[in-house]
């Protein structure tokens, strides 16, 4: 199978370990970022969605417009447009980049963030909200007759788009979580699974559970798996874990001067997957042969937030152990975004591929 690799497009430069410079959406600073990621062998980086952040969906225009290849994850929650609406911004969006866009749909795991934009639904609500929007959205983007709608959270009569996406069927569908509703929703209606990244054997055991989820919604296939860490690479393992431990003194008095984020609470986090990074953090620091788990202990397990620490070749094949799991997707992002994204394609990426490329010819799809 094929292996993918998932950046950032961060809009400032800004990170855990550094605080931003100058206004929250820096054109220069996006473009850079963006193009270094084009320039050394990513597939596609994410456009992340905040209650007070530079809205995704202009911005991934802004880049698209600016990049020849490099593809785009814009993410969305459902409870801040209509569906009919997100439909046509990504129907567009897909036109502006020839194809190149593929939507995340978050369904939100902290209650306190999604009111600030008026959002009062129960977790489970949200779930089952956003896989009623999800349904909608792929239908405005397939259905050339008019068509009714009425749902437990949408209704609406006689809607037929004028703006259809480029790829076909449509552009592929993101969605991540790690509770059971999140399972039940993201296996029946997603392309792409994202999990965070835990131990092998708990991956292991998130696949398998939406793999099941996909079999009891009536699909025949299965979503793609996607699984994201925060690289620490260096020449020496002896030079990376110094890295290691500079990077979490850095994150320390990052948020000993500032809080890191209004969207995650540091202890007691709502979301399954925060606490199952806390859990795997409390068991031990390390496990397999890279994760380190102090970064997510830190930060209160706030989304991708566990390292992969070593050389590049360690990274490479801790990466490796995964994708022999059966994840497609591998997303990274390091703490000083710029070069870090520099030299994880440099120097991890070739090592990936290539292995990737020797396991598909000795072992060719049937």
């Amino acid at each position: 199978m094929p292996v993918e690799f998932l950046g950032i497009a961060a809009t400032n430069e800004g990170s855990e370990v550094t605080p931003r410079s100058g206004v929250s959406f820096d054109k220069e600073y996006t473009l850079k970022l963006a193009r270094a990621h084009e320039d050394h062998g990513w597939d596609r980086v994410l456009f992340a969605y905040g209650s007070g952040s530079p809205d995704p969906s202009p911005a991934a225009a802004y880049v698209a417009a600016r990049t020849e290849k490099l593809q785009i994850l814009v993410a969305h929650r459902p409870n801040v447009s209509y569906p009919t609406f997100a439909a046509k911004t990504f129907a567009t969006l897909d036109r502006i980049s020839d194809g190149r866009l593929a939507v995340h749909f978050i369904t939100g795991g902290n209650d306190h963030e999604q009111q600030r934009e008026g959002d009062f639904l129960t977790k489970d609500e949200r779930y089952a909200r956003t896989r009623e929007a999800i349904q909608i959205i792929k239908k405005a983007w397939t259905s050339h007759e008019p068509f009714d709608h009425e749902g437990t959270h949408y209704r609406f009569n006689d809607f037929v788009s004028d703006t259809f996406p480029v790829q076909q069927p449509h552009p592929q569908v993101s969605f991540g979580g790690s509770s059971p509703a999140a399972y039940a929703a993201g296996g029946a209606e997603a392309d792409i699974y994202c999990l965070w990244g835990e131990p092998l054997a708990q991956t292991a055991e998130q696949i398998a559970s939406v793999k099941e989820a996909a079999k009891a919604a009536g699909r025949t296939d299965v979503p793609r798996i996607q699984v994201a860490f925060r690289p620490i690479i260096a020449p020496t393992e002896d030079l990376a874990w110094e890295k290691a431990h500079r990077t979490l003194a850095r994150i320390k008095a990052r948020e000993a001067g500032a809080p890191l984020s209004r969207r995650h609470p540091l202890t007691n986090p709502e979301n399954a997957g925060s606490r199952r990074l806390l859990a795997v953090a409390a068991e031990s620091e390390h496990h397999d042969r890279a994760l380190w788990t102090p970064t997510a202990a830190e930060t209160g397990g706030a989304g991708n937030s566990t390292a992969l620490v070593g050389t590049p070749e360690t990274v490479a094949q801790a990466l490796l152990d995964y994708y022999d799991l059966g994840v497609e997707i591998l997303s990274a992002r390091g703490y000083d975004l710029l070069d870090d994204a520099i030299g994880f394609g440099r120097h991890v990426i070739p090592i990936v591929r290539e292995e990737v490329a020797k396991r598909e010819a000795a072992h060719p799809a049937a």
